[in-house]
């Protein structure tokens, strides 16, 4: 899994120059919507990248407990009075070296500090990929809710266009009746006035439907175009839709499963590696070091030079040794270190328990206002029933000259201002829900 997860990654982020080639053409669904903002979203991006720094911070870690090995070569000249090395004579003349080396060394012990520093890096690595499963999953909301906007707003037009249309009926056969000297002019304006507003409104939802649209496109990091349309869902809203669950109950599954968390506890994890990480500088460091070295030169005491090879087999030395460092006094440093890292830690635990405290409020949140909202839902539905009965009780009677236009418009407001109040508590309770679902781990989808 974390072989595929890698290989993945890598994936991504060497294709992410030609993200913008291969957008898919509208209309979208929810899900290719939720797609295309995953592939494009740059703080994804930065995450996932941001997490192979911390795997390269790992190998580092791991590479600690390794021996190093090095080797080196020098050549050079030397003039006047100097030491021949191979002699070890002094002499006036030129004399040509070349010098061959090679080292290696081992911490043996170093106050577990390599361990807890690999430990640490592990934990980071945790955070990283809960950190973009979060991020994931906040862009996926984000979606999902910019989603049933637009859906939302569609909808309002549709309203928007309903009276518009109801309304221009009723002032053709007002201005008839009124030219035919049937009603008041007055009765003609009232409705003349009414048909602007309702026209004004119109033109309104179709500006917040842009708007939906716009920011819905903007979150999937696609260029905007005015033929951007979405394939809207087949809401059903039936008893078994609210989550039977308390929200306590909603929490204590949340808690188990939600990135946040997990990033959170794997903060603190880190931050615990850290401190004994800090600690290991007060112990002692014991080291194992080997060394290798020869050399050639071009000039030797007497009449035979010996050749490189020679030379170099001949003048080799070998060295091994131990290195024990005992910190004494470190001016502070030490003391410091661990101070800063038990504050860190501490700051990890206040975060963990905050990102707790978010997400219990965002679920009480979440319920109340999904039960708030399928309450006013219900309860819409039956006014809605007796506003459309009203309405068509108020044509007939406004048909029949029992009213006039002011009452008219009176039940037609009533009518509009139900059906937008229907329309709002609808998506809010669906979207709400979608919320509670997703907080017990549920697959997220708006049918």
């Amino acid at each position: 899994m974390k072989k595929h997860f890698w290989s993945t990654l890598i994936l991504a982020v060497f294709a992410f120059p030609s993200l913008a080639q291969d957008i898919p053409s509208g209309p979208y669904d929810l899900q290719t919507a939720i797609n295309i903002a995953l592939e494009n979203n740059l703080t994804l991006k930065r995450s996932e990248l941001n997490q192979l720094s911390n795997e390269a911070t790992l190998m580092q870690n791991r590479g600690a407990r390794l021996p190093t090995l090095s080797t080196g070569a020098s050549s050079g000249f030397r003039w006047g009075r100097s030491i021949n090395p191979v002699t070890n004579l002094f002499e006036t003349a030129r004399i040509g070296n070349v010098n061959l080396s090679a080292n290696s060394n081992v911490t043996l012990f170093a106050g577990s500090r390599v361990n807890n520093n690999v430990n640490q890096s592990k934990a980071n690595l945790e955070a990283g990929l809960y950190n973009i499963e979060a991020t994931r999953n906040d862009i996926t909301l984000n979606i999902i809710n910019l989603f049933v906007n637009v859906v939302f707003n569609r909808e309002q037009v549709n309203i928007a266009e309903n009276q518009l249309a109801t309304s221009k009926e009723q002032l053709d056969r007002t201005s008839k009746l009124v030219a035919a000297g049937s009603l008041p002019l007055a009765d003609q304006y009232d409705l003349q006035a009414q048909n602007a507003t309702n026209e004004l409104e119109v033109i309104n939802s179709l500006n917040n439907l842009r708007i939906s649209k716009l920011n819905l496109s903007q979150a999937m990091q696609i260029p905007f175009t005015d033929d951007f349309q979405v394939v809207e869902p087949e809401f059903v809203i039936n008893d078994h839709l609210m989550a039977t669950e308390t929200p306590a109950a909603i929490f204590n599954t949340a808690v188990e499963i939600m990135p946040e968390i997990k990033l959170a506890q794997a903060n603190v994890e880190s931050a615990g590696y850290g401190v004994k990480v800090a600690k290991g500088a007060y112990l002692p460091t014991l080291g194992l070091g080997a060394n290798l070295f020869s050399n050639y030169v071009d000039r030797v005491f007497g009449t035979e030079r010996p050749g490189f090879g020679t030379q170099i087999e001949n003048n080799l030395s070998q060295s091994m040794n131990l290195n024990l460092s005992i910190p004494i006094f470190s001016q502070f440093n030490n003391k410091a270190a661990v101070q800063r890292a038990r504050v860190q830690q501490q700051i990890s635990e206040v975060a963990e328990i905050e990102a707790k405290n978010t997400l219990r409020q965002d679920i009480e949140t979440a319920y109340t206002s999904a039960l708030a909202a399928e309450q006013s839902y219900q309860a819409n539905l039956i006014r809605l029933k007796a506003t459309e009965e009203s309405f068509r009780i108020a044509q007939q009677r406004l048909n029949a000259g029992a009213i006039n236009s002011v009452d008219f418009q009176v039940a037609q407001n009533n009518l509009f201002n139900t059906q937008a109040d229907l329309l709002n508590a609808k998506y809010t309770y669906i979207f709400r829900v979608k919320v509670l679902d997703f907080y017990l781990g549920n697959p997220i989808n708006l049918n």
